[in-house]
């Protein structure tokens, strides 16, 4: 059996990347391919308790060094539980956020030596890396305004990063475009401000034009 794909969603805050999930792995499930949709920080037991500590609490709860450990600590086991089992039997699978996410938001926005990331991917990863990685791009008071209306809508407490201030969000936006110019093969920068739909087609003409979808 021929090894699945693996398809990472990533952007800033309020980018929409839940909603274009939701409907990737529905019209990946019409066209008949198995799908495992997950996320990050979480996509197994042990991730998800770490999700709670990383994502909840003040901004200054964890220095970006000790997020970036955290990070890699859930993203392993979500690898080894998650992942590698889905993709050895052939499923795709899904992700809202994996490895881009810490190069970004502790790397480009929080300051963490690019080397110690790059160790960390290296060592953890392995040979576990996106076919597609389609990254979400909006003006940031745009973003911040929409996760700030979810969160009161939803009365969710993940709000430790949305917390951080607009420099830090405009770090984070420059530092997802720069990994989509840089990796031009993997990447696919998608106009999050386009509306549902338009964000839809895009996404499903990225996926089609780069991946054999069949099931």
């Amino acid at each position: 059996m021929s090894r699945g794909k693996f398809i990472t969603f990533e952007g800033g805050e309020g980018a929409g990347k839940s909603t274009q999930v939701r409907r990737l792995v529905a019209r990946l499930e019409a066209a008949g391919v198995e799908v495992v949709s997950t996320r990050e920080p979480g996509g197994s037991p042990g991730a998800e308790a770490i999700r709670a500590l990383v994502l909840t609490g003040s901004a200054d709860r964890w220095s970006p060094v000790t997020e970036t450990l955290l990070m890699y600590g859930a993203r392993r086991d979500h690898i080894e539980r998650t992942i590698i089992p889905a993709l050895e039997r052939g499923a795709w699978v899904v992700c809202d956020r994996f490895a881009d996410s810490t190069r970004a938001y502790q790397g480009g926005a929080g300051g963490v030596a690019p080397e110690l990331i790059a160790a960390l991917e290296h060592h953890v990863l392995a040979q576990v890396r996106p076919d597609l990685t389609l990254v979400f791009d909006l003006p940031v008071e745009v973003g911040l305004a929409r996760a700030d209306t979810h969160a009161t809508e939803s009365g969710h407490s993940e709000t430790r990063f949305e917390s951080k201030g607009a420099a830090f969000h405009e770090r984070l936006r420059a530092a997802f475009q720069q990994i989509a110019a840089i990796e031009p093969d993997r990447c696919v920068l998608v106009d999050a401000a386009d509306g549902i739909e338009g964000v839809d087609a895009a996404i499903w003409a990225a996926v089609t034009g780069r991946l054999p979808v069949h099931g």
